[in-house]
């Protein structure tokens, strides 16, 4: 922070020692520095606004940098400066975070398969053998071959489901290349499914 403060106080100085508005006094070697005095007190700082280049800078710094003959509107100039230099500053990050943030957001999102859009193991892309099957109970029939699960979930056979399924346990496991067996009271139909719901 010492080190964008300073970088910011050094910038503001050289723009304003270059601008017509207001002259700087004379270098040291041309005139003595005033006697050493207390800088008079800061006007009052807005919340979260920069303090002022008399808060930032201890009164020998004040001094050898040439400031302590400017009036406090000039001093006011100078704040003003770097507090319009740090705000665009800040915002300017602030707003590529947030781009950053979501074009990585949207990244990973496009990465998902349409597995894991439905909150499936992602079993195309690892190593389904390894993935857990989703077991629930069956509640009954939603349509003619498909059934609904008591987690919420409506699955629909492949080919024909020719068994009653209400009231089974049922266990939907993965299969290579994104496919899934139903698994009825732990005992293999070969029936194949598909997520509807």
């Amino acid at each position: 922070m010492k080190t964008l403060l300073s970088l910011l106080l050094l910038t503001a100085v050289t723009a304003f020692a270059q601008s017509d508005q207001v002259a700087l006094p004379p270098p040291a070697s041309a005139t003595p520095p005033p006697a050493a005095e207390p800088p008079p007190p800061p006007p009052s700082i807005a919340p979260g606004s920069f303090p002022g280049i008399r808060i930032v800078m201890t009164p020998e710094e004040f001094a050898k940098a040439g400031l302590s003959g400017l009036t406090d509107e000039q001093v006011g100039i100078i704040n003003g400066a770097i507090t319009r230099h740090y705000d665009h500053t800040i915002a300017k990050a602030a707003t590529e975070q947030a781009e950053e943030m979501t074009q990585q957001a949207v990244a990973e999102e496009k990465q998902k398969s349409w597995l894991a859009h439905v909150g499936l193991p992602d079993v195309m892309s690892a190593q389904w053998k390894n993935e857990p099957g989703i077991k629930a109970k069956c509640t009954g029939w939603a349509t003619g071959n498909s059934f609904k699960l008591d987690n919420d979930q409506v699955w629909e056979g492949v080919e024909p489901i020719r068994m009653e399924l209400s009231g089974h346990d049922i266990e939907i496991a993965p299969r290579p290349n994104g496919a899934f067996d139903l698994i009825v009271d732990g005992k293999n139909t070969t029936y194949r499914v598909i997520r509807v719901k």
